[in-house]
């Protein structure tokens, strides 16, 4: 193990359940979390104890979770209304717009109010964004059509304006749902991860795609 990073955290080594889950430390971890720092696990509870949104939401998670298997929507249901949260929006990819569609009626049969603004919203001409030229797409035409249509930033300035209690990324490309939970002023919950390979189920490529690696 290099010596500079020895406090770096490798849990994916250890089998969490026979360690963390009993309250043991990995012995043969040299990083274990538990064992090298004791002032961070101190921190955490201290925050347990003490914050007011971590309190609210650690409370709101365990009621969320607790009530057997559900699916995600209905633990999110569980856990915006454990918070109180009355006001949810809907930060969608503009390709999910049935699924996006559906999510917004049961969120409001359970009585939330719900603001949406779907991924291009805005964009009359596309964003240009800065890349190296071995990854530009040109036309036939010769002009170069390597821009965004997807617009994260007015996403979550809009859900900013609209004053959400809290936002759900429903199907955002991969670093655009980094941009909108950045500036989003109200707390962030992913209901879908887009992988149009493997239908919006990214675990499912550990066992496929990646199968050769592991």
């Amino acid at each position: 193990m290099n010596d500079k990073n020895i406090e770096d955290p490798t849990c994916y080594k250890c089998d969490c359940r026979d360690n963390c889950g009993i309250g043991k430390p990995n012995r043969e971890l040299e990083n274990c979390p538990i064992r090298i720092s004791p002032n961070i696990q101190k921190k955490a509870i201290e925050l347990y104890e003490t914050d007011d949104f971590i309190i609210r939401s650690n409370f709101a998670a365990t009621i969320a979770n607790s009530q057997g298997i559900s699916p995600r929507l209905q633990n999110t249901i569980k856990y915006a209304k454990a918070m109180g949260f009355k006001k949810l929006g809907i930060a969608s990819c503009g390709g999910l717009q049935t699924e996006t569609r559906k999510a917004a009626e049961i969120l409001l049969h359970y009585g939330f109010e719900v603001s949406s603004v779907c991924c291009p919203t805005g964009i009359n001409k596309k964003i240009t964004v800065q890349i190296p030229e071995e990854f530009k797409n040109y036309c036939k035409e010769g002009y170069n059509f390597n821009r965004i249509y997807c617009n994260p930033v007015a996403q979550a300035l809009l859900m900013n304006k609209a004053k959400t209690d809290m936002n759900i990324i429903i199907g955002l490309c991969v670093g655009h749902d980094v941009t909108f939970t950045q500036l989003s002023e109200a707390p962030v919950i992913t209901l879908i991860a887009k992988d149009w390979v493997i239908p919006h189920n990214p675990s499912e490529s550990l066992n496929s795609f990646y199968k050769e690696i592991t």
